[in-house]
């Protein structure tokens, strides 16, 4: 954050420089608070074209991409030199290579766990989640079908490429590699999701391993801001109103 400046000499001046200060503060928490509403469960179709402006496109438990969608540029993670039967949006492939080109260069090895999923999958995995841990508790790790990221084809989860699923472990970021991710993947156009510390905003438990890809310049305005990227977009492309399916 950048400092404040420092107030003019005398009482008045600080004291009218004070409140001015407190003002912006409340007012950038309102705005915050108005950008990301509450997590509930619902099924309002987003607006737009998900293939031209998928950086746009606000997916969480509120909004949902339209029956079946799939992106039409779809290809093999190997295009960016990831090995694994993963799919991705052409759109994606440049970043993503940049971004496991320049983690090699300073030591870290990085692979693909989970990218695209269509509909229907997220249908079995979520159902997968719904029966392990019932459907409250499902509801905060895994997205409903129609819900998820991955099904625009701009999100990946990522893992070490020498060790397991990355939610395996307590904190991935602790990792050479998570650690790594946390610090440039904004560097190549991806935002994490699901930030720590901001379950109420983001809606979904801390994944450091989840990934977005939204461009670069959008990357680092989000980093700049400080919100998640839900909030974020809530703020900037907010979803317009739409009857539910």
């Amino acid at each position: 954050m950048r400092p404040v400046g420092r107030p003019r000499r005398g009482p008045s001046g600080g004291r009218h420089a004070g409140r001015r200060i407190l003002l912006a503060v409340a007012l950038a928490v309102t705005a915050v608070a108005a950008a990301a509403p509450p997590c509930g469960a619902a099924a309002r179709i987003v607006a737009g074209d998900p293939d031209r402006h998928p950086e746009r496109v606000l997916v969480d438990p509120a909004w949902r991409l339209p029956a079946g969608y799939a992106p039409s540029d779809l290809v093999p993670v190997s295009r960016a030199g990831f090995a694994g039967d993963h799919w991705v949006r052409e759109l994606v492939v440049g970043d993503l290579r940049a971004l496991r080109l320049a983690a090699e260069a300073a030591g870290v090895h990085l692979a693909v766990q989970s990218a695209f999923r269509s509909e229907a999958y997220q249908a079995q995995v979520h159902a997968g989640w719904v029966t392990a841990l019932g459907a409250a508790r499902a509801a905060e790790v895994s997205a409903r079908p129609g819900h998820s990221e991955h099904q625009l084809g701009t999100a990946i989860d990522l893992r070490s490429a020498s060790g397991p699923p990355a939610w395996e472990l307590d904190d991935w970021a602790t990792t050479p590699e998570g650690a790594w991710v946390a610090a440039h993947a904004a560097d190549f156009g991806f935002v994490t999701s699901y930030p720590r510390a901001a379950r109420d905003a983001a809606c979904y438990d801390y994944e450091p391993w989840h990934l977005r890809w939204v461009g670069r310049e959008t990357a680092a305005e989000v980093a700049a801001s400080g919100l998640a990227f839900r909030a974020w977009l809530y703020l900037h492309h907010p979803p317009s109103e739409a009857a539910a399916p």
